[in-house]
């Protein structure tokens, strides 16, 4: 039997990356001005929003971001108070509501802005949307008569990796991932077939050709290509458990977590930079920065490091998390949640608010 993740052992070649010295706390502004702290979980009036904001995703240009949302206030019209998927233009300040249905996962953005994704209850079963974010055009992507969640949208939008929830009579449930390509109709690509339902995981590469996996059962992170349709893996190594967190947008780097440890996972070279007793929760698209979370309680809740100086930028000090995809490309800005109500001034209605960490 393997060893649980919390006591496994990487094997694979180490390059380990001590802490460094962390900035001081980031200046808090109202709008976006330069490096600072801003909320955007804000109307167009200025008020905050009236009810809880969370699962927070960022474009690789930073201009637009996506999260989910059960204020009324966001939006003309409002909404029901269910969680409803909002996208925030950062130039102009005004919000786009993504469809009228309750995500049941964070909703995720392609790496232009341009296509939203988000998981959704549909009858029996659960359906992916995609969203075009400038015309409103909507597709449902084609799960066939089964459950299909865990979108991951490719740096246009035109190819979406996700898990296929396969239930047929007298077999047990089971999962296929797939890629499903929009430039020609939506056709399938079968990434792995998995004999089990723990989550997968799906992170696909900004031009579709790569698909990051795990096998939850197995605790094992794959690395699929579809341009040579092969597999490699585990890249943590035979003897060790592994959970994936993220593939960069090149599909160069491959962020997982195993034991209290955190890797990046070079693809094209086989080694893996350590960064040792942190949990990693996002990668940028250039692959260089990465998002994590101490294990200490007593530090920064979430932190950027800049992989090839060793170098710490503190994002929040106050507690806060972040979903994959929270970082723009060369670490600009950082997208995270928090319900902390002295990260900016004036928040006062103790509410879960959506915030950028701005580095320039």
């Amino acid at each position: 039997m393997r060893a649980a993740l919390s006591t496994a052992v990487a094997v694979c070649a180490i390059t380990a990356v001590l802490p460094a010295a962390a900035s001081a706390e980031p200046t808090a502004v109202a709008g976006r001005l330069g490096a600072g702290v801003e909320r955007i979980s804000v109307a167009a009036d200025g008020t905050l929003a009236d009810n809880n904001s969370a699962g927070a995703s960022i474009t690789h240009n930073g201009q637009r971001i996506v999260f989910s949302s059960s204020a009324k206030n966001l939006t003309p019209g409002g909404a029901t108070g269910d969680d409803r998927v909002y996208v925030r233009d950062q130039r102009t300040g005004q919000f786009k509501r993504m469809g009228d249905l309750t995500p049941l996962q964070p909703p995720v953005i392609s790496g232009d802005g341009e296509y939203v994704a988000y998981s959704l209850r549909w009858m029996k079963n659960v359906r992916v949307r995609q969203y075009q974010v400038s015309t409103g055009w909507t597709a449902s992507v084609n799960c066939s008569a089964y459950s299909c969640n865990q979108p991951s949208l490719s740096a246009d939008g035109q190819h979406t990796a996700l898990a296929i929830l396969i239930k047929q009579p007298l077999s047990p449930e089971h999962q296929r991932i797939e890629v499903q390509d929009w430039n020609t109709g939506g056709t399938k690509a079968t990434v792995a077939e998995l004999g089990h339902t723990y989550p997968s995981r799906p992170s696909i590469s900004g031009d579709g050709r790569y698909v990051a996996y795990q096998d939850g059962e197995a605790e094992d992170v794959f690395v699929w290509d579809r341009t040579s349709g092969t597999t490699s893996g585990p890249i943590e190594g035979p003897s060790a458990g592994a959970a994936l967190v993220q593939l960069s947008n090149d599909g160069s780097k491959v962020v997982y977590l195993s034991g209290s440890d955190t890797y990046v996972h070079d693809v094209h070279s086989g080694t893996a930079q350590l960064v040792p007793n942190v949990r990693g929760v996002a990668i940028d698209p250039t692959g260089r920065y990465l998002l994590y979370a101490p294990y200490n309680t007593n530090g920064a809740s979430l932190t950027l490091r800049d992989l090839q100086t060793g170098t710490d930028e503190i994002v929040a000090n106050q507690p806060a998390s972040a979903g994959t995809d929270a970082v723009s490309a060369g670490g600009r800005d950082v997208v995270f949640q928090s319900t902390a109500g002295d990260i900016v001034p004036g928040d006062t209605n103790g509410k879960s608010h959506i915030y950028v960490r701005h580095f320039s």
